[in-house]
Parts: C-alpha cells; structure tokens; sequence
C-alpha cells in the first residue's frame, strides 16, 4: 500500500499546521489538567487547613461531603466538555486558516 504524495500546497497535512494544533491543543490539556489538579488537592488541603470550615453542613452534607459527593463529577463533565468542545474549536479554526493561507498562495 502506497501512501500518495504531499502537494505542495497541501498545508493541512504539513508539519507546520500539526505542530501549531499540537500545541495549542497542548496548552488547553495542560489548562485542563489543572483545573482537575485544583480540586483534587485543594479538597485535602482545605481539610487540612481549613477543618472547621469544611466541617459546615449544607444541604445536609458536610462542606467536604457535597464537594466529594455531590459537585465533583459535574465538575469533571464541565471540564471534559470544554476540552472537548475547545479542542474541535481548534481544530476547525486551524483548518480554516490553513484554507485562507491555500486561497492567498494561489
């Protein structure tokens, strides 16, 4: 099975165009990654820390119980829905500026 080759104008198969969406696609995991990172140590530090605070009941839980409990997974669903959501943003507003950069260099 041969592979057919690049043209030259190809810019959306080129290694320029997978580096810069690599990238950037990289800063949002990274940004990503640390808002998860926030809450997975905070939680403990806050216990730490702040025990009397975390100790409040609200709603029937402790602080540290509906933050564990009840918030967590939304929490990590909104995370993964804008990494998801941004990613394809991204992508597609690679693809549309590698179309404009193809229209200009013909």
């Amino acid at each position: 099975m041969s592979q057919t080759p690049l043209k030259e104008d190809d810019f959306i198969h080129s290694e320029k165009f997978l580096h810069e969406l690599m990238t950037r696609q990289l800063k949002l995991s990274i940004s990503c990654a640390g808002a998860f990172l926030v809450l997975l140590f905070g939680l403990p530090l806050l216990n730490f820390f702040a025990p009397a605070f975390m100790a409040q009941r609200v709603g029937g839980f402790t602080l540290t119980w509906l933050i564990l409990g009840v918030l967590f997974f939304p929490y990590v669903w909104i995370i993964a829905r804008v990494f998801i959501t941004r990613s394809m943003a991204l992508e597609e507003e690679e693809v549309h500026h590698a179309a404009k950069g193809n229209k200009r260099q013909s």
